[in-house]
């Protein structure tokens, strides 16, 4: 007998997600959170879009400091771009909303235990039995059926299980972000900085966060980082010229994967999900709504395996073609186009800036965007089409 079904190490909301499915259907599930708190410290830009989050539940009021209609793009050279978006959006609380989306998990009978930090796997027969951890200065252990790493992009428990999780670092950006006050932002607009000035090799951003407070912060992409200030230093450069007034409340740093999905995302008796199992968004690096779309697709499949008597690799190989159904061709699609994004240039960035400038605002649009991307550069079009028809 084991102790649980199913554990699920990480508490965000790929894993919330994936130990709400799982135990809506009658697995036993704990969540072991290695931090404080659900949802601390937030690692995130925490944009979303309304439809996303509805495809799981109604977002509530709650949840949400900014709802988000505009959206700005500023080239190397300051030309702005700016649109009125047809989807809404959202600039969440990450913190409340990942209290919520564990309180949901454990509403349907999942345990959560915060502290619980997973230093060691319990191996038998070369499958996963259960996990080792650290809570309070005390060591415990706990078996189950069943793991599912959702412990973000470092998953110390898919390299414990032997699992290759290792990203190139044209395939990582080095992120900073600070969450400032006292700043005078449109609350309704998400603004985009594109290029080597801004970010190499990704994007700086600046979020509106309700009552004069907006999250600020960039990617530098990793192979290109040894020749170019810090995320750090760039961040506080970009407030001290264009918000000299605003004040620091809270900074986080960390690495953003924007890889494909890992070639092997499960092994015997355990599942990665999440940005563990790199399911973020290729261009944006945005992982909310991707992750816990993979933790809902691992939550289901964990259930149908361990009822089934197999959690080898082979009774959990539905969870990877259900992903590649579900947003993993997408990705595939969105990761070429990533790729070529990197190739331009900032003078093609500011042409084609210059080029949509002359569009009246009315017709500018995301797909706009990327379609006079695919004039520079041909290549992209194939996959812009497929992405943007759902093809």
């Amino acid at each position: 007998m084991s102790d649980y079904d199913v554990i699920v190490v990480g508490g965000g909301p790929a894993g919330s997600t994936a130990a709400y499915e799982a135990a809506s259907r009658g697995a036993k599930t704990i969540i072991l959170e290695k931090d404080r708190d659900i949802g601390y410290p937030v690692r995130c830009g925490e944009a979303v879009s309304d439809a996303g989050l509805r495809q799981f539940l109604e977002p509530q009021p709650e949840w949400i400091a900014a709802h988000i209609n505009k959206i700005s793009m500023r080239s190397p050279d300051n030309t702005q771009i700016a649109f009125r978006s047809d989807a809404v959006g959202y600039v969440l609380h990450r913190r409340i909303f990942d209290y919520a989306l564990a309180n949901r998990a454990s509403q349907v009978g999942a345990e959560v235990q915060t502290r619980a930090y997973v230093d060691g796997l319990i191996m038998e027969d070369d499958s996963v039995k259960g996990v080792e951890y650290q809570y309070m200065g005390e060591k415990r252990k706990l078996t189950a059926k069943l793991v599912i790493a959702a412990d973000g992009v470092e998953s110390r428990v898919g390299r414990m299980a032997g699992m290759r999780t290792a990203t190139k670092l044209k395939d990582m950006e080095s992120a900073y972000q600070a969450t400032v006050g006292n700043i005078d932002v449109d609350q309704e607009l998400i603004d985009f900085y594109i290029g080597t000035n801004w970010a190499p090799g990704g994007y700086l951003w600046v979020f509106p966060k309700g009552n004069g407070m907006a999250n600020v912060g960039l990617g530098v992409l990793g192979s290109l980082a040894k020749n170019y200030p810090s995320a750090h230093d760039l961040v506080h450069s970009f407030l001290k010229e264009h918000y000299p007034d605003a004040t620091m409340l809270t900074s986080v740093c960390g690495g953003v994967p924007i890889a494909h999905t890992l070639k092997h995302i499960t092994g015997n008796g355990i599942m990665l999900t999440g940005d563990a199992a790199r399911m973020v968004h290729p261009v944006s690096g945005g992982g909310i709504i991707s992750g816990m779309v993979g933790g809902q697709i691992a939550g289901q499949v964990a259930v149908e395996s361990v009822n089934a008597g197999d959690v080898s690799r082979k009774g959990l190989e539905s969870y990877p073609k259900r992903w590649r159904k579900a947003e993993g061709k997408t990705h595939e699609a969105i990761h070429r186009i990533s790729e070529t994004i990197k190739t331009i240039t900032d003078d093609e960035l500011d042409a084609i800036a210059h080029k949509l400038k002359s569009v009246p605002e009315e017709d500018r649009s995301i797909l706009k965007v990327f379609t006079t991307v695919a004039v520079k550069k041909p290549k992209i079009l194939l996959d812009v089409t497929r992405v943007f028809t759902g093809f």
